[in-house]
């Protein structure tokens, strides 16, 4: 029996050892370690998740105890199981794991997907913050169109009770209150509600599978954290992001993602340098040449863009783009240069308690606040920052109006983005011959 560490950030390293290591004796999964998320550590993976061969469950500890965990346990092997990491830090995890005495494994892909019963459309990104989500929605749109049926199953954010996530469905905008929502998992699921997508996500990606199944015509996967899907996908959408040209080779999986992928959209291509969109296209040509490449824009809107001019603004952008994301700037930024503001509030002088804690891990930040909100505390500390900042008007550029779950004392603006086509073939090109090839192999089974 060979003695395992997963690394994971709840999520990936749950649907690894489901699928590979739990119900296989030859393995001994001793614990999880967990980075990334805050507050995932120090709980447990419960028996009713782990199975027959784990009775009381696994531990999940932080990934600091990596070593103590290796030399008290006599590890065999340490399992990377997380995503949106740079080639550099995934060989200096293993450096930590070999110098200890453990091996250090990545799995295969083909390993660690799930084969369903209906057709599978996936879109990912090679890096968080790429802008995936438009591009799920706009894929979502023509599959509509296209007279299928889609149900959205999203890459898991179980940041609470692992056993009551096992399996969500969400249908309603009230489903987020009764599963008690982060601000994280409601920015993915809302604008998916709100074009009346069913969207599943949770813990256990197989049973979460053969539940969609019972409800699709065809599923998509909308991957987060520029994971790989969890599905076998008949079509691979990666998405990439030219202000971080060359990214696309130099992090995991991203690489991956890019590697593999179908059709790769270079989304940003109105704001991004010219030259940046020609590298990222060269790339494309040496690594994957046989992909569909199309361009697209990001268009940024404001609903009443005149209130903007003018005044000094505290931008709040999407909190995982600006984090492990690595960018300095997102929508909001734009949106706030678009619209000709006076200026950007500093928010750091103001922040408090797990806010704070944000800027001084990641000081590329100036200028702008994260929206983070993956507890109840943090959604409070991140609503006194804003109350503390002085401005004249708070643009908030996430996918979910942080105005409806704040207690604000200043006037907020939202702030929109949405993809635009700028090349052929679009989408609808895209999934057209999509639907078309899935009619034609239909047809051939039943001849």
């Amino acid at each position: 029996m060979k003695k395992v560490i997963i690394l994971g950030a709840a999520g990936r390293d749950f649907h690894n050892f489901n699928v590979v290591f739990r119900d296989d004796p030859a393995f001994r999964v001793v614990a999880f370690t967990a980075t990334q998320i805050p507050n995932i550590e120090n709980r447990g993976y419960p028996p009713e998740l782990s199975g027959r061969l784990y009775p009381d469950g696994i531990p999940i500890v932080p990934e600091v105890e990596l070593e103590g965990l290796i030399y008290r346990h006599h590890m065999d092997a340490v399992v990377f199981s997380y995503s949106d990491v740079s080639h550099q830090t995934v060989m200096h995890l293993a450096s930590r794991a070999v110098a200890a005495g453990a091996d250090f494994w990545l799995l295969g892909t083909e390993r660690t997907q799930l084969a369903a019963s209906v057709p599978v459309v996936s879109v990912c990104a090679v890096r968080t913050g790429c802008g995936k989500s438009p591009v799920s929605r706009r894929v979502v749109q023509e599959l509509r169109a296209q007279g299928l049926r889609p149900v959205v199953v999203r890459h898991p954010m179980p940041y609470g009770d692992l056993l009551a996530q096992r399996v969500q469905r969400f249908a309603t905008l009230e489903d987020m209150e009764r599963h008690a929502c982060t601000i994280e998992e409601r920015e993915e699921y809302e604008p998916h509600l709100r074009q009346n997508v069913v969207v599943y996500a949770g813990v256990d990606y197989e049973a979460i599978l053969r539940q969609a199944e019972q409800e699709a015509d065809v599923i998509l996967w909308d991957g987060g954290n520029n994971d790989t899907p969890f599905y076998r996908s008949d079509l691979e959408i990666v998405v990439v992001d030219p202000h971080r040209a060359g990214h696309e080779l130099g992090y995991y999986p991203g690489e991956v993602n890019f590697r593999r992928a179908h059709v790769l959209v270079i989304n940003k291509v109105d704001t991004a340098a010219p030259e940046a969109v020609e590298a990222i296209r060269s790339n494309i040509r040496k690594i994957n040449p046989s992909a569909v490449v199309m361009e697209t824009e990001c268009r940024v809107t404001a609903q009443q863009p005149e209130q903007i001019k003018g005044r000094r603004v505290l931008v709040v952008e999407d909190g995982p783009t600006l984090t492990h994301g690595e960018m300095s700037y997102g929508a909001g930024v734009v949106a706030a240069c678009q619209y000709g503001a006076a200026g950007q509030a500093d928010p750091r002088p103001y922040a408090v308690g797990s806010i704070r804690a944000t800027f001084e891990r990641f000081p590329h930040l100036k200028g702008l606040l994260p929206a983070m909100g993956y507890s109840e505390a943090q959604r409070g500390e991140l609503e006194e920052t804003i109350n503390q900042t002085p401005c004249d008007l708070v643009l908030v550029a996430t996918p979910i109006d942080l105005a409806r779950l704040l207690r604000l004392n200043k006037p907020t603006l939202r702030i929109g983005y949405e993809i635009a086509e700028r090349s052929k073939p679009g989408f609808a090109e895209v999934l057209a011959e999509f639907t078309a090839r899935l009619e034609s192999s239909k047809k051939a089974r039943l001849a």
